[in-house]
């Protein structure tokens, strides 16, 4: 199953939206954060602003393709819950980040001043220590990736919200609730690409475990305890690597777990069938 995916164009045409989705947020974000010539530092309005509006337009430019996932946080995070496969998830994670240096060494070639290039580093700030940092970075992921879990969820009962439209609030209320405390990443290949540009590593490992530890947590309690399909019986299929999908189904229908089975084996024989 794996060699057949590699070798499907809708396989590579995921990668290859990821990396460049990422590369697209990373140097908007990095491209706002950086004041002009003789400018004073900028705020986290402007980041803030910027991460959400990127957000929504990549969403819609690759949410088809990918998931428009562009967070290696988020990708654990939908590993950790089974809605992504491993290799899928490596894959992306590894276009995630080469995106992210790509984003950032673009933006620092552009640079007028290559001494600006300091504002591209999440750094935790003196009055703050890294455990501190890291809270703040956990809590920031948390919000952000449990509304992309609700959006997804309301999604598959055709709800007509814009959902694209909440993600990109939570990235923008995330980055103003971290900005002063962390820098607001939320995303380990943000930090990542320009910690290798600016050679600056100081804290780093604050930038991959606070994200990834609040998306996990995002994405397990809704999956597991809020979403409609959450039950017990989800909890132990996600725990022993059964099939989620037809305890949702179950869930979702109020039907018995054995009827949903044999209707879900009669239609993969039928599929066989149709096949041969």
């Amino acid at each position: 199953m794996a060699w057949h995916e590699i070798r499907s164009r809708q396989f590579w045409r995921a990668m290859f939206s990821e990396l460049l989705g990422t590369l697209v947020l990373v140097s908007v974000v990095l491209g706002a954060s950086v004041p002009g010539p003789g400018e004073a530092p900028v705020g986290p309005l402007y980041p803030a602003v910027a991460v959400g509006v990127a957000i929504v337009a990549l969403a819609h430019c690759f949410g088809e393709m990918s998931g428009a996932q562009v967070n290696p946080a988020l990708t654990l995070a939908l590993l950790a819950t089974r809605r992504l496969d491993v290799l899928r998830a490596l894959v992306y994670i590894a276009a995630q980040c080469l995106g992210a240096c790509l984003g950032a060494g673009a933006l620092y070639l552009a640079l007028p001043l290559k001494t600006t290039a300091e504002h591209f580093v999440n750094k935790v700030p003196m009055q703050l220590n890294a455990a501190q940092a890291l809270g703040v970075e956990v809590l920031c992921t948390f919000q952000m990736v449990f509304t992309v879990f609700s959006v997804e969820e309301q999604r598959r009962r055709e709800n007509p919200e814009p959902g694209n439209l909440a993600i990109g609030f939570a990235h923008s209320a995330g980055v103003l609730l971290g900005a002063r405390f962390s820098g607001g990443s939320m995303n380990p290949a943000r930090s990542l690409g320009p910690a290798i540009v600016a050679g600056f590593w100081e804290n780093h490992w604050v930038y991959w475990f606070g994200p990834v530890i609040g998306a996990i947590l995002a994405g397990v309690s809704h999956d597991f305890f809020f979403a409609r399909s959450a039950s017990r019986q989800k909890l132990v299929a996600c725990l022993s690597c059964k099939d989620i999908e037809i305890v949702e189904t179950a869930s979702m229908t109020g039907s018995s777990l054995s009827t949903v089975t044999q209707n879900a084996m009669r239609a993969k024989q039928g599929s066989k069938q149709d096949n041969n």
